[in-house]
Parts: C-alpha cells; structure tokens; sequence
C-alpha cells in the first residue's frame, strides 16, 4: 500500500487541514506528529526508502528506539497539506539508541521534521510509558481564545483548570485530571520540551504562554475533540469575561463531584476549592 492510501496518512491530513480552517495555524504555524503502529509499518513498508542520511534529534528518546513517526515539515503550511501532503509531512524512524532520525517516506524537496521535533518526541516518550503505549498523537496549534486567556488569568494549573472547567459540563469530564500551564518560552528548543513534559505525565493539555496548546491523545479523533472543547471552553470563558468582571452563577465543586459516579472519571482534587 503507498503511504497515501492508509487510513492514517488520510486521517493525519485531515486533522491538520481541519486545524487550518478553525483559523489555529496561520502561516506555517503549528504542528501534529503520530506514533505509528507496527501493523502500519508494516502495510506501507513498499513505498519507504531507507537509503537517506541519519539526523541528530537534538534530545534522546531511548523508549521510543526504531519506532516511525508521521510528522509535518518545518515551515511547511497546513494549508498546502492536503494539496501537497509530500511535502507538507513525512516519515522518520529512530535508530536503535533514539537519538537520531531517518526520514524514510516524504519531506520532498529538502524539507525536515518540525523544529519542534524533541518536544513532539519527548512527549511522546512520555504519554507512551503513563499510558502503557496508548497515547500515540501529539497536536501543537495557536488557538486565538486559549491564547487569549494567557495575558488574563494566572499562569497557574490550577486557575486555567478551574476556569474552564466552569464553562461547560463537557469540559471537566473532557479533561479530568486539569491543564498544565508552560510560561513563555523559546519555542523549538529542548527548554520547553523538558517542561511540557514534565506536565505530560499528569497532564493531557498544557497551555503555552502567549503562544498556543499542546495536546496529547490515544488517535486523531480524541485527540481533536480534547482540543476542540479546550477551545470553546475558552471562548465561553473570553465572552463571559467581556461581559462582567464577576459570574452571577457558575458550576460548583460540589457540583463537579456529582459527575464523577455517572461519568466514571476522577477529578483532580488539585485543582477543586
């Protein structure tokens, strides 16, 4: 099977082409990155090329040794890639220490992995060991409400969980265990991959300051609906606060604990009053 023919590739375009209508990735902003399974692998082994040059990954990811990833390209833009999906994305597998990275599949005319490739990586590392393998896609976007929120409210865990957690019903049962928050930094490097990871082990969502969300899940589909409520959390939350500087009536935390039983989640005792 080529590469372009499985569910997966398919699936990977359209989250990101998806993303690009939302308005989350203006120019070549953003980027999404998935753990393939070895049945995968092994479906479109025919159409990958393992001829090219090994790459330093700028971190080491030693549990996630020989393993393939589809990722975007750096500076590529989501809005060419269900046009030009070749160029847009490709992908890489690991050697055999997890420092270093072949491309194998796409990535044509000279493009490379996302600039954010340790960070995608390292989370990925991490998701994979507290979820016994599950988690396989990381998704970094520029939600305009999210961001919002970051020069308004306390750069804490605990006042975005809480916040948003007030807007809808969904939202706390979408993201039980919180939001973890990342203060501003350089983006790319290697700083703020080791402190988006930190916040991975506990965490699903981490919110990058005065530059967008990092979300983790088990598929696309979960993965997109983790950060579509995310979003439409903190727009109720923009609109509530452009209205009045104090909530006449809101969710409580008694009434948090009352969906726990139904729901069958557990809601971290952190972030309630």
């Amino acid at each position: 099977m080529k590469v372009l023919e499985s569910e997966f590739a398919q699936r990977f375009i359209r989250m990101c082409d998806d993303g690009y209508h939302r308005g989350w990735h203006e120019r070549n902003g953003g980027n999404l990155s998935y753990r393939m399974i070895q049945e995968e692998v092994e479906q479109v082994k025919d159409d990958l090329s393992f001829t090219g040059d090994w790459h330093e990954i700028g971190t080491e990811v030693p549990s996630l040794k020989d393993e393939y990833f589809l990722v975007k390209c750096t500076g590529a833009y989501m809005m060419n890639m269900a046009r030009k999906p070749e160029e847009c994305m490709g992908i890489i597998r690991l050697d055999h220490e997890g420092k270093k990275y072949q491309i194998v599949w796409g990535m044509h005319n000279g493009m490379k992995p996302t600039s954010e490739l340790p960070s995608h990586l390292m989370n990925l590392e991490v998701v994979k060991a507290r979820t016994n393998g599950k988690y396989r896609v990381v998704y970094h976007c520029h939600p305009v409400n999210v961001i919002a929120l970051t020069f308004v409210l306390p750069l804490t865990d605990k006042a975005f969980t809480h916040e948003l957690w007030e807007m809808a019903t969904e939202c706390p049962i979408v993201f039980p265990a919180g939001i973890g928050v990342v203060p501003w930094m350089v983006p790319g490097g290697k700083e703020i991959a080791v402190a988006t990871s930190k916040l991975m082990k506990t965490y699903d969502v981490a919110i990058w300051a005065h530059h967008g969300i990092f979300v983790t899940g088990p598929d696309f589909d979960t993965t997109w609906g983790l950060i579509d409520t995310v979003e439409k959390s903190a727009e109720i939350l923009v609109k509530v606060r452009s209205m009045t500087d104090k909530k006449r009536q809101t969710i409580t935390d008694e009434d948090f604990k009352k969906l726990e039983e139904p729901f069958h989640v557990k809601f971290n005792p952190e972030f309630l009053k």
